[in-house]
């Protein structure tokens, strides 16, 4: 019987995934990483919560070593860049050395020892034009690694992988995905702080799809 796993952090990308293709492909197991980065804990939270919400079992991996080696914002004492949307300088500040590439290699060696026919990610086209481990090129490339490191050779599969954040909100509000539940901040803050790049993203496609209700709950913020 088909079985899946799915990377979850919590955010809009991998909750989404899990919303479309939980019944379609048996997603039975999430996994969250934490690798000491500053939203870890509300990750982690949100992550339990999707979960709870799907009925699914829910893994925590702690990756300490990744910490240590990384010296990006998103886990140093370095400012996460505020207000830059889709830039180089935003990109290089939050980058972490092969962590989706680490991700989904720890995610192979599990879907290997345990039957899992499909490993689930949040890859999308809008981030795969920043960050080259967000696209389809290098899904491939995993998935044509693991048919000599894996006897099950599980195959990742991104369905958002073709599609923007606009698009990626529509998807959600048309399948009755529970976006209350998100948690997309880079930040260590309670709740969203509403001006990381993460932030920007969510707020931008929710104001676009017209996901009022959501903008109030997630950034406590009131229609104008």
């Amino acid at each position: 019987m088909t079985k899946s796993i799915i990377l979850l952090s919590g955010g809009l990308d991998s909750l989404v995934s899990l919303g479309l293709k939980k019944d379609e492909l048996n997603v039975e197991l999430a996994i969250t990483f934490d690798y000491g980065q500053k939203s870890g804990l509300k990750e982690i939270e949100s992550s339990k919560r999707i979960c709870k919400y799907y009925n699914i079992e829910h893994k925590i991996i702690r990756l300490d070593f990744l910490n240590e080696i990384t010296k990006t914002s998103l886990v140093s004492e370095k400012e996460i860049p505020s207000n830059i949307r889709f830039s180089q300088e935003s990109a290089n500040s939050v980058w972490v050395p092969n962590r989706n590439g680490l991700f989904l290699n720890i995610a192979g060696s599990i879907a290997d020892s345990n039957n899992y026919s499909y490993i689930l990610i949040g890859a999308n086209k809008e981030e795969g034009e920043t960050f080259t481990d967000n696209t389809q090129e290098f899904i491939e490339s995993i998935n044509n690694e693991f048919k000599y490191s894996t006897m099950v050779k599980p195959q990742v599969i991104a369905p958002l992988i073709n599609y923007n954040k606009n698009d990626i909100v529509m998807l959600a509000l048309k399948n009755n995905v529970p976006l209350e539940l998100v948690m997309s901040c880079y930040q260590s803050c309670k709740g969203h702080c509403g001006i990381c790049e993460s932030c920007t993203r969510l707020k931008h496609a929710l104001e676009y799809n017209h996901a009022h209700k959501y903008i109030e709950q997630i950034f406590g913020l009131q229609k104008k």
